[in-house]
């Protein structure tokens, strides 16, 4: 087919999710990817673009590495699929729960699979309610999250997200899930307020939420160490020890959220070994297979995994699992790609080039469009303003994050534009700094065609 008729066909038969159905219906898609090599991808006219996304979080090692296709087409050739379900495994599902729980932090000691972080959140949230059933606790049901964060698409994790966008016209969240606030020290602070005390004001209104809900009702607190689906907004000083200082006072289950941040996007392994956190359970998903294959895990502790033995002993199994978890090519792409993350010294990579790239970022600050930039590792957030003194936001109607992040693609670097007017920057893990440095560039460039297209 021409590469218009697939952009036509795309257009007429393709629903497409988190996109502007009526701009799509009309123009067909803002890109037809069709290949990719190290960070950059190719689309169907045969433009090379620096992927300052990493897919969706999750190209990790980047495009057409040889070794993870290899390692599917080997247990594709061998056993391209076994269920999970009915006490049934394989070699490879087995090793890589074993892999996992000794790299996981907080002491977990069990791992169970499924496709997507979403399936993992609703995984988790399922358990959470089954746990405390069995511990004589079930009307421990409320999940308390924050605005703006991510969880994913299904119905409870959804719920438990904290995207308007997303709640809206579906009748959610559903009830009993709680929310506290964002802490994006830029745009929400006081006048004259530090960091610190920006973050003790933000643990005040954590503890307001389980105090107004009962803290003898709250059955977990979900988190990611840096948010992501709000716009890469990363903690100020002080906000994750203020903030566990609250979670243990009222001793309440802790869930880490590792989708993005887990396998070395804040220069360590986790993001919670970024921010000492401590958390009671986690999921992740993205870089644990580097993108090539779907694949979620749910990481926990042994005591949460004997409540569940207790009910599962009562009803006679455990009624919950997805027909490919622990898809052996997904396990198996798994484990190849933490042997490449050991064997590069990934995480030593991303440490090194950080400082390039951050401070490459920390740059665009002087340009009249930008009013904050933060970031970590190989993660950062740009908030763009129409008036850096104030901190004011542009109309939301203007879409001026979709304006450069649309320049941006124009000049060869994809980006995600995330309301309220965020740029998220998160380029493959394996980026180099010449790669950093052509990338910001185009970035800047992208900023100043954006700057010419609002008049000035």
């Amino acid at each position: 087919m021409s590469t218009a008729d697939t952009h036509a066909l795309d257009a007429r038969r393709h629903v497409h999710g988190q996109t502007d159905l009526r701009r799509h219906d009309a123009d067909g898609p803002t890109a037809m990817v069709v290949s990719g090599q190290g960070v950059t991808i190719t689309t169907d006219d045969g433009r090379e673009i620096i992927d300052g996304f990493s897919g969706l979080g999750c190209a990790s090692l980047g495009y057409s590495n040889r070794r993870l296709a290899d390692a599917a087409h080997r247990q594709l050739a061998t056993l391209p699929y076994a269920p999970t379900f009915y006490g049934r495994s394989h070699p490879t599902v087995a090793t890589l729960a074993d892999r996992l729980v000794a790299l996981a932090p907080g002491g977990m000691s069990r791992a169970m699979f499924q496709c997507s972080g979403s399936e993992a959140t609703d995984s988790l949230i399922k358990l959470l309610w089954y746990r405390n059933s069995a511990r004589g606790e079930p009307e421990r049901r409320t999940l308390v999250s924050r605005w703006r964060g991510y969880y994913g698409n299904t119905v409870a994790a959804v719920s438990v997200s904290g995207q308007p966008h997303m709640h809206a016209r579906f009748g959610l969240p559903l009830e009993g899930f709680a929310k506290t606030e964002t802490p994006n020290y830029y745009l929400n602070h006081r006048d004259g307020e530090s960091e610190e005390e920006f973050s003790a004001r933000m643990a005040a209104d954590l503890e307001r939420v389980i105090v107004e809900n009962g803290p003898d009702r709250i059955a977990a607190f979900f988190a990611e160490p840096m948010q992501s689906g709000g716009g890469a907004i990363k903690p100020p000083e002080g906000y994750w020890p203020a903030m566990q200082a609250v979670i243990k006072r009222y001793g309440i289950h802790f869930h880490v959220d590792e989708v993005v941040c887990g396998f070395g996007r804040t220069g360590n392994r986790w993001g919670s070994e970024t921010w000492g956190l401590e958390p009671d359970s986690i999921t992740s998903a993205k870089a644990l297979t580097a993108g090539y294959f779907p694949m979620s895990a749910l990481l926990m502790k042994e005591d949460f995994y004997s409540d569940i033995v207790r009910n599962a002993d009562e009803v006679g199994v455990l009624g919950h699992g997805f027909t490919y978890a622990g898809h052996p090519v997904g396990a198996a792409v798994a484990m190849e790609a933490l042997d490449i993350y050991d064997e590069i010294d990934l995480i030593g990579h991303v440490r090194s080039v950080s400082s390039r790239f951050l401070d490459g970022c920390q740059a665009l600050g002087d340009h009249p469009l930008v009013g904050d930039v933060r970031g970590v590792g190989l993660f950062c957030g740009i908030q763009l303003v129409e008036n850096k003194a104030t901190r004011a936001l542009f109309d939301p109607a203007r879409k001026v994050g979709r304006l450069v992040q649309d320049c941006a693609h124009d000049r060869g670097l994809y980006l995600r534009s995330i309301d309220p007017d965020r740029i998220s920057f998160m380029p493959p893990l394996i980026i180099d700094a010449d790669e950093i440095d052509e990338a910001v560039r185009r970035l800047a460039g992208a900023l100043d065609d954006a700057w010419k297209h609002l008049g000035h």
